[in-house]
């Protein structure tokens, strides 16, 4: 397979995965396991070592996501949407910008990466988001789409001109997401 195959295959899954997710359909995981997988390649060869990392991270917690939404496995107990006290993100952006700092470090000392800063907050928050998405809280759409549309910028320059363009549909796909898992938030909160 030629590396744009590659890309475009890639591509084609992980849109899958994200407009599975907004639909709160368990098979987005296994679509985003195989768009991760593929995505890993295209990334070492392109000097973005930190995505790799990434979507390394995107295959491992596809599986966590998929036994957990299977199992309606969160922390209450039960399948439902979730939300987080604003004391609490703001603890997550402070922890965040601490990792971001010391992973931009490593990148920066370590290696040949192009662009170590915007790759190393890209990196560290999606790691964050991907995380909030397993446990089924709602602000992980606002974290995608504040990461989505930073990575828009990185893709483009180092010439993965197919990325970018999922950035961007994964910038509109996060806020459709957003605002679908409000609605069944509210609707949550009204049967309770």
């Amino acid at each position: 397979m030629t590396a744009d195959a590659l890309e475009y295959t890639a591509v084609a899954f992980n849109i899958g995965y994200v407009v599975l997710a907004a639909r709160e359909n368990i098979w987005c995981w296994p679509l985003g396991i195989i768009g991760s997988a593929l995505s890993i390649w295209l990334f070492v060869d392109s000097k973005i070592y930190a995505e790799s990392v990434l979507f390394s991270y995107y295959v491992v917690m596809g599986f966590y996501g998929w036994w957990a939404w299977s199992r309606g496995n969160t922390d209450s107990g039960n399948f439902e949407i979730r939300t987080l006290h604003v004391s609490t993100h703001l603890g997550i952006l402070l922890a965040g910008y601490g990792a971001t700092v010391g992973l931009f470090f490593l990148l920066k000392a370590f290696t040949d990466a192009e662009m170590p800063l915007l790759d190393s907050f890209t990196t560290i928050f999606s790691f964050i988001a991907t995380w909030m998405v397993a446990k089924r809280i709602i602000e992980n759409w606002i974290y995608w789409i504040c990461i989505n549309a930073l990575t828009i910028y990185l893709y483009f320059s180092r010439d993965l001109s197919v990325y970018a363009m999922l950035s961007v549909i994964y910038t509109v796909l996060a806020v459709y997401g957003y605002f679908a898992w409000r609605k069944d938030f509210i609707k949550q909160i009204e049967e309770a």
